[in-house]
């Protein structure tokens, strides 16, 4: 199955002071890791894919850079599945060339790493997903869908754009019963379910 998600944010122990900007249900990194962990691997299996829409982590604070590469992969390897990556602005190119110098295979014969520059497209239950991490605008489309990032605790006030961020406010289509746990990626029915809801809730208003 695929999955998606954004703005892990993996290290960034500041926004886990921010109730507004990056919500987040943690109070110090180690809960903060655990957390995003055990939501991932509750839902995927090493053999879905998880398309993560940039921002992995916030390295800046730990030096040297190596060290903060190191405690990256640790947690990634600990997340399961294949890993399809669209770069953040927080994700640099040498972070990227460090993880695939690192690559290993799954069970399957599938890299654990696969990497996207910009985005890429994915083609499912008659739409055509554009995943990326800044958000997108197209205009009015029928089939087009823009996954995104980038924006946290906010969403472009167009239907097509769905942001998939942990902390993302379009989660806010689906009812309690729906939604996932805090840091879950989301599955193509959760997805469905958000653009069914927001292109409700658009032509209500117009």
């Amino acid at each position: 199955m695929d999955f998606f998600t954004s703005d892990t944010h993996f290290f960034h122990e500041i926004l886990l002071q921010s109730n507004n900007f990056s919500p987040r249900p943690y109070d110090n990194l180690e809960d903060f890791h655990k957390g995003l962990i055990q939501a991932w691997n509750e839902r995927v299996t090493n053999e879905d894919v998880v398309y993560h829409l940039g921002d992995v982590a916030f390295l800046n604070k730990i030096k040297p850079v190596q060290r903060g590469y190191d405690l990256t992969l640790e947690i990634l390897k600990e997340l399961h599945g294949q890993i399809q990556f669209v770069k953040g602005n927080h994700d640099t190119r040498s972070f990227f060339k460090y993880l695939e110098k690192n690559n290993y295979q799954l069970a399957d014969g599938k890299n654990k790493f696969v990497f996207h520059d910009v985005g890429l497209i994915l083609k499912a239950n008659g739409h055509q997903f554009f995943m990326t991490h800044y958000p997108l605008m197209f205009g009015q489309t029928q089939n087009s869908i823009n996954l995104h990032g980038h924006i946290h605790n906010s969403m472009v006030n167009v239907p097509e754009n769905i942001n998939v961020g942990v902390d993302s406010a379009d989660l806010n289509y689906l009812f309690d019963d729906e939604r996932p746990t805090w840091g879950t990626p989301l599955s193509l029915a959760e997805i469905e379910l958000i653009i069914k809801a927001k292109h409700d809730d658009f032509a209500k208003r117009r």
